[in-house]
């Protein structure tokens, strides 16, 4: 039958799924929750059709900016980013929660499309969770991340469109690593991701240091963001700051980029 093909679904009893009432036993259903390759030759050669050097009319390129930070210093990990989602031109929304948060002890950034971003730090959390039940004992940010790195890995080239920072705290202390849709994994101790980065960047590159109070970090984080907001037309809404400590993350503030240019222009 057709639709046990689509949804990956095998019956004992064969096809005919009306016949007599009968109980589908847990070993007569098997469904997979892994997302499948494409059923095509090349998977990478058929989708280079509906880029912009392909032949076809329909393309799927799309748009899209964001800003997003984090920076590791003595006490902890600053992870501040805005909340303006972008389609080309158009603003699609002015809330979007660009932070994810995986377990008590690790968070996610979303950069790149949304869909993505989404769905693969969903799955990392649910293998996050497998891990802690396995070993009895929290995952560490280094493993979380190549866990993400792998899994993207096996889609490269497919149109996944992904840039996250994965920012925790385990055995060895505060752990920050970049993770992009083509498998790349890097640790530092400062990131920014998105078109407004380089802004960001600025900002953080002129006030950043390892012996910051929470204050101070929150603070720059904040007008990090905030610059970058006032550059970067796809960048706005409101600047979202978390701090993941020892004891897990907590939400710091949130604060609109509007209220913020009037409150740093007074200052000045």
């Amino acid at each position: 039958m057709a639709l046990e093909e689509i949804a990956g679904l095998k019956f004992s009893n064969g096809s005919d799924l009306f016949k007599g009432d009968r109980l589908l036993a847990d070993d007569c259903l098997q469904a997979s929750f892994n997302l499948q390759i494409p059923r095509f030759c090349d998977p990478v050669q058929f989708l280079k059709q509906y880029s912009e050097d392909g032949d076809s009319n329909v393309k799927i390129q799309f748009d899209h900016g964001t800003t997003t930070l984090a920076f590791k210093f003595q006490q902890g990990v600053i992870i501040a980013v805005d909340s303006r989602a972008t389609a080309g031109q158009w603003i699609a929304s002015q809330t979007v929660k660009k932070v994810i948060e995986i377990n008590r002890f690790l968070l996610g950034t979303m950069a790149g499309g949304a869909a993505d971003c989404s769905f693969w730090e969903r799955l990392l959390a649910k293998q996050c969770r497998l891990y802690e039940l396995r070993n009895k004992e929290r995952i560490s940010v280094a493993a979380a991340s190549k866990l993400l790195a792998n899994m993207v890995y096996g889609y490269k080239g497919m149109g996944l469109s992904m840039g996250t920072m994965i920012c925790g705290w385990d055995k060895r202390g505060p752990g920050l690593y970049y993770v992009d849709s083509d498998g790349t994994r890097l640790a530092n101790y400062t990131f920014s991701v998105g078109s407004g980065s380089t802004y960001a960047y600025g900002v953080l590159d002129s006030g950043y240091r390892w012996d910051l109070s929470v204050d101070e970090a929150v603070a720059l984080g904040r007008r990090a963001i905030y610059h970058a907001t006032h550059r970067d037309a796809y960048s706005g809404g409101v600047v979202n700051i978390y701090h993941m400590k020892e004891t897990g993350w907590v939400k710091v503030s949130q604060d609109d980029v509007f209220d913020l240019h009037y409150k740093y222009l007074r200052k000045e």
